[in-house]
């Protein structure tokens, strides 16, 4: 067997010397063997192959944890990964592109943009207390502007879930744009914010996640605290839109945990962040582009926690109208065990409809 040093290897198949000790210690690409004086790294010529499917990978900015997942895979199932993750990063970039498209327009005074086409949102939302929880401490809303949901937490949780939605419904009226939309939403989540840390009344652990979408007419924005999730349902695919604040959540990015591993760990119910905020702690905001077709879905944790990914996005792409598909969703929480509170929006970005004629 050919033995290379680790200065070797890594020349070879392109990752640094400290990536493959970082590699080593999270049991994503271990050395052959391993000095038992010295402890240095010695690698085999047939790692090769391997470690340059981690460097490609890491070069498409795919997170540790999924790595670790592909290379665990057989050619098929893992081309099949990396092609759900980058449809994915497209979809993320999309929108992107579009708010720079916008940006550009504004500031050279040229739109660039079709706006024969109107569209609204034609929505539902559905709470439930589950079959575990004494109380629901879930706050939901939609309106023909925001949506939103929010999972208290504590003592005063429902106050405090209350409270955070409360504080933006004035968007609901407000004068908005896809220039202005942004700088709206992240001062109603500080009078959110506000608002939670009166209604908690002083108690250390109330507390709430946030999650919300602001239809501006064209574009959606997101505000994101905690572990509630957005999806999008586009051309058939499910994409999961906020990213978890959660303690295990940062354990896998870290490539410390598997999803399978946070499922049974100990601290998974534990928040990285929420409402009230502490310190830097602040809310994730996005601008998105909406299209004709599209389906959001808001929910808090009593629907991921309890129900798969793929079998979500089995409800959510039945094709059932918005009321349907949220109460199909709760349901199936509740079905299989209701641990939780569950709460749930659904959203479709359709055609306007032309408005009445008056008499």
């Amino acid at each position: 067997m050919t033995w290379l040093t680790i200065g070797a290897f890594a020349k070879a198949c392109r990752l640094s010397p400290k990536a493959l000790r970082l590699y080593d210690e999270l049991d994503l690409l271990r050395p052959a063997r391993v000095d038992p004086g010295t402890g240095y790294r010695y690698y085999a010529a047939e790692q090769l192959e391997h470690a340059r499917l981690v460097a490609w990978l890491r070069r498409l900015g795919m997170p540790l944890a999924r790595i670790r997942e592909v290379c665990a895979l057989p050619p098929g199932p893992a081309a099949r990964e990396i092609r759900a993750y980058w449809a994915g990063v497209e979809a993320e970039t999309a929108a992107r592109a579009d708010l720079a498209a916008f940006l550009v327009g504004h500031l050279s005074g040229e739109t660039g943009r079709d706006t024969t086409t109107m569209l609204e949102l034609r929505y539902a939302a559905r709470s439930d207390r589950g079959h575990v929880r004494s109380a629901n401490q879930d706050t939901v809303y939609a309106g023909h502007r925001l949506l939103a949901v929010a999972d208290g937490c504590g003592a005063a949780g429902a106050r405090a879930s209350a409270a955070a939605v409360d504080a933006l419904k004035s968007l609901e009226d407000a004068e908005l744009s896809a220039g202005n939309v942004l700088n709206l939403l992240e001062d109603a989540v500080r009078s959110a914010d506000e608002a939670v840390r009166e209604a908690a009344d002083g108690l250390p652990d109330a507390g709430t996640t946030l999650t919300a979408l602001l239809w501006t007419g064209s574009r959606l924005a997101l505000a994101h605290i905690g572990d509630s999730r957005a999806y999008l349902l586009r051309d058939g695919e499910l994409f999961r839109i906020t990213h978890d604040h959660s303690v295990v959540q940062s354990l896998i990015d870290e490539g410390r945990l598997t999803p399978e591993e946070a499922d049974s760990h100990p601290q998974r119910m534990l928040l990285a962040k929420a409402l009230p905020a502490n310190g830097s702690a602040t809310a994730d905001l996005k601008l998105r582009e909406a299209r004709d077709g599209d389906r959001y879905l808001l929910c808090s944790d009593g629907l991921s926690r309890q129900v798969s990914d793929p079998r979500i996005r089995e409800l959510v792409g039945g094709g059932g109208e918005p009321a349907d598909v949220a109460r199909e969703l709760v349901d199936e929480a509740n079905a299989v065990g209701g641990g939780d509170n569950v709460s749930v929006v659904v959203a479709d970005v359709v055609p306007a409809r032309p408005p009445v004629p008056a008499g």
